[in-house]
């Protein structure tokens, strides 16, 4: 009696409950009460679970480049729990992707897509874009070996947008190299903005699957006409529609707790993820993973041709988004039923086994440089005749910051960054500095692997590599500038002679 007081008493001051009530028991029609309708509720469920268990998360996490890696070892060992904790979030993410891509699957091959559900997909996408990006900002937050080799890969993938690469590299860094301002920067997206925007997005999409109702089960030969649909819905709700609380939900809520204790045992038998070694940018000699769903990414990384990563990195993923985006704009209206669509099914498992298969690939797959030279191999001979003491100390940094595990000298070591033989001939001083501390296209910053002895040393070595005897490169403008200095320089002589010439004739 008391609580139904209680209940009242709220519904009078905020009336909130009413509108639950006929959302919980909005009527949807019967033949969609159906297990392949449970995807969107067990991802909602999951995305509370990350919610929850993110923030018991943050209470201990410190985004500190110096504290995260050891806040988070802190939690495996010290907090009673803690890694229990700690796996329930890393699988639920895993568990969270599975079931949002699963949901896109279902509702593309169920033709729900279409009239009068456009925004609804759309949002949708957008929907699956956040999770991943919650999986790639959360890898990020273990800040150990693993999260700063993905992040220097995913700056490295940010330099080749042209024109703004450099500037989206310095957004996404927090400056030229990786440091403590990257870190909180990613913590903000991971903990703040992403789930923000996650949350409105899911507020969203519930509402307009509210408004226009779960689509009914795909028949052959039930055409979608736009002038049509919603009547012919509208119709078959009233006539065959069932409560969607309880008689349809029963199959989401069985369907979600079977999921969650997926999750729970996975966390479980298999623990955390990480953290592995901690971020050092001096070891070289590494074999990064990302996490389980940027697997086929770093397989087709590994595979493509140096020459056709900016090409593919900067324009497949533009052209499947804006595809996703527009489809139900181009196919709004005809056949929903999958067996009426074979473009449809053949596209689904083209993608789904070259997703497979690369994934596959990735969990053995090298990281993107080819690392063929060994660590330990020594600078070859011919190029050390007539060095410095200076630069020889620099061909000895080449070979103990591993550099030739991506760069190559006499044909041997990596091939994935360019041969070092003729760099000289290639880049100017000033040039070779920049590389070498901010780096670029393939290469990351060593800037604070490299203490300015070092780099000093290491630039005066690779200034010694021009090929066969060929002309160092060299600095237009400052040749341009020296060349109009050199001029004033004679016209000032010109003119100081003549005017002396001047005077002596008049004396």
């Amino acid at each position: 009696m008391a609580g139904l007081k209680i209940s009242k008493w709220l519904e009078h001051r905020l009336g909130f409950i009413q509108p639950l009530k006929q959302a919980a028991e909005h009527p949807t029609p019967s033949n969609n009460a159906s297990w392949w309708y449970v995807f969107g509720s067990a991802a909602t469920v999951l995305l509370m679970l990350q919610v929850v268990t993110g923030i018991l998360l943050a209470l201990v996490y410190s985004p500190s480049a110096n504290e995260a890696w050891t806040s988070l070892n802190f939690l495996n060992h010290n907090v009673a729990l803690g890694w229990y904790l700690r796996a329930l979030h890393g699988w639920g993410s895993d568990f969270m992707i599975a079931i949002v891509l699963l949901h896109l699957v279902q509702v593309f091959l169920f033709g729900s897509f279409k009239f009068p559900r456009e925004l609804t997909w759309m949002v949708g996408v957008v929907l699956l874009l956040l999770t991943l990006g919650m999986a790639f900002t959360g890898q990020v937050m273990r800040f150990d070996q693993d999260a700063y080799w993905g992040l220097g890969i995913g700056a490295s993938i940010a330099s080749r947008v042209p024109f703004v690469g450099a500037d989206l590299v310095h957004l996404m860094l927090g400056g030229p190299i990786i440091g403590g301002a990257t870190l909180s920067r990613f913590f903000t997206l991971h903990v703040f903005v992403i789930p923000g925007l996650l949350l409105a997005g899911v507020a969203v999409h519930v509402l307009m699957v509210l408004k226009h109702g779960v689509s009914d089960w795909p028949m052959p030969g039930r055409l979608v006409r736009r002038s049509t649909y919603e009547r012919e819905y509208h119709e078959l709700t009233q006539r065959t529609g069932l409560p969607f609380v309880p008689d349809a939900a029963w199959k989401d809520a069985v369907f979600a707790a079977a999921i969650i204790f997926s999750v729970m045992a996975c966390a479980f038998f298999f623990g955390p993820f990480g953290p592995s070694g901690q971020p050092d940018p001096t070891i070289i000699q590494t074999a990064p993973h990302p996490d389980f769903a940027f697997l086929w990414i770093y397989a087709v990384l590994a595979f493509l041709p140096p020459s056709l990563e900016t090409p593919v990195l900067l324009v497949a993923p533009v052209l499947a988004i804006t595809g996703m985006l527009l489809l139900p704009l181009l196919a709004g209206e005809g056949e929903r039923h999958w067996a009426r669509r074979p473009v449809a099914v053949l596209s689904v498992s083209v993608i789904a086994v070259t997703l497979g298969i690369f994934t596959r690939l990735g969990t053995y797959t090298p990281w993107s440089p080819v690392m063929d030279a060994w660590s330990g191999d020594a600078v070859p001979v011919k190029y050390m005749h007539n060095r410095s003491p200076l630069e020889r100390e620099g061909a000895m940094v080449l070979q103990d910051k591993q550099c030739r595990d991506c760069h190559s000298l006499n044909g041997e070591g990596g091939m994935r960054g360019p041969a070092l033989d003729a760099v000289a001939s290639r880049m100017t001083e000033d040039q070779i500095v920049r590389q070498v501390l901010q780096g670029g296209g393939n290469m990351p910053a060593y800037g604070n692997a490299l203490n300015p002895a070092e780099t000093k040393a290491l630039v005066s070595f690779l200034m010694t590599l021009r090929g066969h005897d060929l002309q160092p490169a060299m600095d237009a403008s400052r040749e341009l500038l020296r060349e109009s200095r050199m001029e004033q320089t004679a016209g000032s002589a010109d003119s100081a002679a003549a005017a002396a010439e001047k005077a002596g004739q008049q004396k």
